[in-house]
């Protein structure tokens, strides 16, 4: 079949997610169903604190794209079902960790689970979650479902991992920033993808061509996520605004602005990082030098550069609802920071 391109829209419209929830919603609430079940526990704080969360507002995006990509090669079964909720519990105990972790107090507008029940309970409810993962996984009953989904499992920890022993470094390099978000945001998106091909029984070309828009999805998100924490609000965002300034990590935006800034101005961002100048008015400094080295609108031109190659990677599918669905939640998540 040959390839078809779809650009970025050129059009007004605000991109949504409305096409992709629509045409997965009957199998979004089946999943759900699985959610809800598989959070069951004799030990009332798990579902207490793991509904805190997995009810917290998220749009669920991870799951809709197994779902959706299984609409896309019109596979007839509903092993998806379980597969998807197990990516679901993937994400939320990767976020309970890092709520843990960066000692963050807010997530999508509320309070995180570990100020509210605090640390130990997060964590290993966190583990409760990864352990009901690996019994979904195991109950689909196929080696190479099992090996995409634990395989991300483990890259994900590496990646959060190579994050922290990144943190406070100045000497971070947009390499390694690009090998942190692959691993710790993109590879879940690639292997929610990838899935869906082996459920469907397609071939080796359909199942890189998933991973393929689903990692680069994965990175465009981040992308933006990290392009956001500086010029988006705490409303907006669902959590405080600088949280990355003041845990000294360096994202993209900084990168650039350390590269094109002057002595002085590298002088601060090692200040800055290092833990030194984490004040309001240090933070309203670091925003006016990413503007003026345009370092957000550059990010944010990479997110639109990987939403392009997520996209392109949809190029040998049929057009229908299904690809038109998926592009359009690429264009959205590229599209939130405005």
């Amino acid at each position: 079949m040959s390839a078809t391109v779809t650009p970025i829209r050129g059009d007004t419209s605000p991109p949504s997610l409305d096409p992709v929830m629509s045409l997965v919603s009957t199998d979004l609430n089946k999943v759900n169903t699985v959610i809800l079940d598989r959070m069951r526990s004799d030990v009332p704080l798990i579902p207490e604190l793991a509904g805190h969360l997995i009810a917290g507002g998220g749009k669920r995006m991870r799951p809709m794209l197994t779902l959706a990509c299984a609409k896309l090669l019109d596979y007839p079964g509903d092993r998806h079902h379980k597969l998807a909720a197990c990516v679901e519990f993937i994400h939320t105990a990767t976020l309970l960790h890092d709520d843990v972790v960066d000692i963050s107090d807010q997530r999508r507008g509320k309070k995180t689970a570990n100020v509210i029940w605090g640390n130990p309970a997060s964590v290993l409810v966190g583990d409760f979650l990864f352990s009901r993962s690996f019994e979904l996984m195991v109950e689909d009953g196929s080696l190479k479902v099992l090996k995409i989904l634990s395989n991300a499992s483990a890259v994900i920890a590496e990646g959060e991992v190579n994050q922290l022993t990144a943190q406070r470094r100045i000497d971070t390099g947009e390499d390694r920033y690009l090998d942190i978000i692959g691993a710790k945001t993109a590879a879940l998106f690639a292997a929610a993808c990838r899935i869906a091909a082996v459920v469907a029984e397609r071939d080796e070309d359909v199942e890189k061509a998933l991973d393929a828009y689903g990692r680069n999805l994965g990175i465009a998100f981040q992308l933006v996520d990290d392009a956001i924490d500086y010029v988006s609000d705490g409303e907006t965002m669902g959590k405080d605004v600088g949280d990355d300034f003041r845990d000294g990590k360096v994202t993209l935006p900084v990168i650039l602005a350390i590269a094109r800034g002057t002595d002085e101005e590298k002088q601060f961002w090692r200040d800055a990082i290092e833990g030194r100048r984490v004040s309001d008015e240090d933070l309203a400094h670091a925003k006016d030098l990413l503007i003026h080295h345009n370092t957000i609108a550059d990010t944010m031109t990479r997110a639109r550069h990987y939403g392009q190659r997520a996209i392109d990677a949809l190029g040998p599918f049929a057009n229908g609802q299904a690809k038109s669905a998926l592009t359009e939640a690429v264009q959205f998540a590229v599209a939130r920071a405005y």
